[in-house]
């Protein structure tokens, strides 16, 4: 067996030298596991060895397999590129000369390091407060069909809303979506009812661009459905809200108005946050800012996704995120946000 590890050894130094097939071959003969020399003599001298001789044989059968285990090593190294040592030691004069060139006492150059836009930070920060009540997110296309857009939220085919002097219209008959509030149908014709959901998205409108508009915008809508849901539900939902994202001390009044998709329907208003409700330019001097608008889902609503209304009361709201962020950060020019200035965005 010592002629053998030998021969193995030997055999091994000639791959080293040879192309890589030759190893290949070298280590198909040693190591095959069906038909290698290790596995012949694990077969006819490991098992078939006497009692008193196994120990012995098994000894030199182990350093058999070690032999070809550390050819197989080796010839792996040899694919690893290897360079030449220096024949002499670095001149100490010309390292030192090297680093006279720079002030190793100076700090290095810090990588610039984005940051999250102000609307995904806000908008963010409003989900967060709804996951923690329970509510989940829900998103749906940007290219609406006229149906869920506008029929099936109980807007009439008269209203000004699809006017294309106020809606982006498609040429394959679709819509850029004017609100979020198509998901509230597709939502509830997946899910059915009980459903608590806010939907976060970009939305657009035929507006003209500046300080308060823009066609492009972003808004979350929310929506709950459940037996025995009351308006009470909504406005302790959404003060609790209001206090939450604009702090305590803030203050919220509902007042009537009218919205198709949602009877009765409501306006919030929450006390200025930069004059404590005295009055200021930012409120008009009322001292109330308008934030959002709400409402009883509408019972053909209800039935448009499925939902049977004389069983299930639901509500709805939705809220402008780039308003919000323009309210949270004290700024006054909404274009700011899609300007692409880093002199602004660092500033978050």
């Amino acid at each position: 067996m010592e002629a053998e590890r030998k021969k193995l050894v030997s055999e091994g130094v000639v791959g080293k030298a040879e192309h890589e097939m030759r190893c290949k071959e070298l280590r198909d003969r040693w190591l095959s596991r069906k038909r290698g020399i290790l596995a012949r003599i694990d077969e006819n001298w490991l098992k078939r060895a006497p009692k008193d001789l196994k120990p012995a044989v098994g000894r030199e059968f182990n350093l058999l397999r070690q032999a070809a285990a550390d050819v197989e090593v080796e010839k792996l190294l040899l694919a690893v590129p290897l360079r030449e040592a220096p024949a002499h030691a670095p001149d100490r004069d010309a390292v030192k000369a090297a680093e006279a060139q720079h002030d190793l006492t100076l700090p290095g150059y810090r990588r610039p390091l984005g940051s999250i836009h102000p609307i995904t930070r806000v908008q963010r920060e409003i989900e967060e407060i709804f996951l923690g009540l329970g509510f989940r997110v829900e998103t749906g296309p940007e290219v609406e069909s006229v149906y869920y857009n506008f029929d099936a939220l109980n807007i009439p085919e008269n209203h000004p809303a699809r006017d294309d002097m106020d809606s982006f219209y498609v040429e394959s008959g679709g819509v850029l979506r004017t609100h979020t509030s198509p998901v509230q149908i597709r939502a509830m014709e997946k899910h059915g009812a009980p459903l608590y959901i806010i939907v976060p998205g970009k939305v657009y409108r035929r507006d003209n661009p500046d300080a308060t508009h823009s066609p492009l915008f972003h808004q979350i809508e929310g929506l709950a459905v459940d037996t025995d849901i009351t308006f009470a539900d909504l406005k302790g939902t959404l003060d609790f809200f209001a206090k939450k994202f604009f702090g305590e001390k803030i203050r919220t009044s509902f007042h009537p108005t009218f919205f198709p998709f949602t009877e009765p329907s409501g306006e919030v208003s929450i006390s200025c946050a930069f004059c404590d409700g005295i009055g200021c330019r930012i409120c008009k001097e009322s001292g109330w800012i308008e934030v959002m608008g709400c409402g009883m889902v509408h019972p053909d609503v209800l039935r448009h996704g499925g939902v049977d209304p004389d069983r299930y009361t639901g509500w709805a709201f939705g809220l402008g995120v780039d308003r919000f962020a323009l309210m949270k950060y004290g700024i006054n020019d909404i274009q700011l946000f899609f300007q692409s200035d880093l002199r602004f965005l660092e500033q978050f």
